[in-house]
């Protein structure tokens, strides 16, 4: 199940851009992966209500995946029949749809998980961390799937992913059922979005913890978005042209995916040695280096720099992702521990997230312009500056933070 969840994600996420740009949709790359920030700030608690009260986890999971597939199959289908000619209204709309009943999947999938693992009398802290390494593994195989069928400019990856939902959809009605509440006690529509959790606020330190969230998250979706375009650029050049790199970007950039799965193994130690400020501050600087290495680097000489960019982006990830989770675990009440995560996704991957796509979007369309050249469009321009622009804000953040943020010194 999380191969297949994660593999659906996979085949377009870091490719997308490039295919944008084909069709006359580049400046509005910030637009599509906002989108995704924009629909977590409410779809999943919504359909969480749902799997709650009315309809099993397992067969609300199916039937997601079912409308995420119909309608990226139709983003697909309606990219395949007009080519550069689209309406973009009505594919943005597509697109939309599409990834506003995918996104609750991914909360929808680990409450399958925990509830199949418990009944199995399994321990879900040491039993869920290596099955959720496979839905790593499955957005890295369909990231190198697309790259190698040559589908990276294509609408072809988003039939790729809408045929991996159908087979998921199909899939989760095998899977353990989970019962639904039968509870009398009745919630207001806000403790059920987990809006209760905003009352932490009051507490200084959380305040500033969840402030520096949103704006630490502004850098999460900036690569899935923009790097691609960027190191397929390079192949305007005679010289990188024909570079590993530049004709197998999403390989290299998978890169970043498999750095990942080995750095979520470093957070515990790092945690109990140093502390979660340290460790959000080591997440911030890894950050200046991701954008960084972009900056410097470039598909030949450079292409180390490259690489070393990838590895970052591991620490930058998930020291920054699962030690925030698990601060806000430690330092939340029981009774809103689930609201109070669902409060730190709504600051990183919701506003965070937005904010910073939409800022990236101005900030790159205003250093680079799309070119011809041998029938497909390039985002060229002064790609350097861009990422040490990034690289400041990152930097910024970090300093501010040390300064700020003293979790030790205040109360609760």
């Amino acid at each position: 199940m999380n191969f297949l969840e994660f593999a659906v994600w996979g085949a377009y996420l870091t490719s997308m851009a490039r295919y944008l740009g084909q069709i006359n949709l580049g400046q509005e790359i910030g637009w599509f992966y906002s989108i995704q920030g924009i629909v977590s700030l409410f779809m999943p608690g919504l359909i969480g209500i749902v799997a709650d009260r009315w309809i099993p986890a397992q067969r609300l999971l199916s039937l997601c995946h079912l409308l995420a597939a119909l309608f990226m199959g139709a983003t697909a289908y309606y990219g395949m029949s007009y080519g550069a000619d689209i309406q973009k209204s009505l594919f943005i709309s597509l697109y939309t749809l599409s990834v506003a009943f995918y996104m609750p999947t991914l909360a929808l999938s680990n409450s399958v998980a925990f509830t199949g693992l418990k009944h199995a009398g399994l321990d879900t802290v040491k039993a869920f961390p290596p099955i959720r390494v496979f839905g790593t593994i499955g957005f890295i195989c369909t990231m190198w799937l697309v790259d190698l069928l040559g589908y990276m400019d294509s609408y072809k990856q988003f039939y790729v992913s809408a045929i991996i939902g159908f087979i998921l959809a199909a899939y989760s009605l095998t899977l353990p059922h989970c019962p639904v509440s039968h509870s009398d006690e009745k919630k207001t529509l806000s403790q059920a979005l987990g809006l209760d959790a905003f009352k932490l606020f009051r507490q200084r330190k959380m305040a500033i913890f969840f402030i520096f969230s949103m704006m630490l998250g502004v850098s999460l979706q900036i690569t899935n978005g923009y790097a691609n375009s960027f190191i397929g650029s390079f192949g305007i050049e005679e010289q990188y042209a024909n570079t590993f790199g530049v004709e197998h970007a999403g390989i290299l950039i998978s890169l970043s995916q498999i750095s990942e799965t080995c750095c979520i193994l470093l957070i515990p130690f790092f945690m109990k040695r140093f502390g979660i400020k340290n460790v959000m501050m080591i997440a911030m600087l890894a950050w200046v280096f991701r954008f960084g290495f972009f900056g410097l680097g470039n598909p030949g000489s450079g292409v180390w720099l490259f690489v070393l960019s990838m590895i970052v982006y591991g620490v930058a990830f998930d020291f920054f992702n699962v030690s925030g989770a698990l601060y806000v675990d430690q330092e939340t009440d029981e009774e809103i521990r689930s609201s109070a995560q669902g409060l730190f996704m709504i600051m990183t991957n919701g506003l965070g997230a937005t904010i910073g796509t939409l800022g990236a979007q101005a900030i790159v369309n205003h250093y680079t312009e799309f070119q011809e050249f041998n029938g497909s469009n390039y985002q060229v321009g002064d790609w350097s500056t861009v990422w040490y622009i990034f690289a400041a804000y990152a930097l910024v953040v970090l300093i501010l933070f040390a300064l700020i943020f003293r979790p030790k010194k205040e109360n609760a």
